[in-house]
């Protein structure tokens, strides 16, 4: 899971394109109101899925990469 809480953008998009880089899916938490946007927009750049999740830590989103 990333917690990218407090971190403002672009930061929770960058750590969240570096995880994918190794992985098929992340989890991410970010509290930036812009953080939405951004990683809806890495997403559909990069043909990933996006899914609300709730963990832990609060309200995150679960990215997987194509054909994962």
């Amino acid at each position: 899971m990333i917690d990218a809480r407090g971190m403002h953008c672009p930061w929770p998009a960058l750590m969240l394109a570096k995880a994918l880089r190794d992985a098929a899916e992340a989890v991410i938490v970010a509290d930036d109101p812009a953080a939405p946007r951004e990683i809806a927009a890495l997403a559909a750049e990069r043909g990933w899925t996006v899914t609300a999740e709730e963990t832990p830590i609060g309200a995150g989103a679960r990215v997987r990469r194509a054909g994962a």
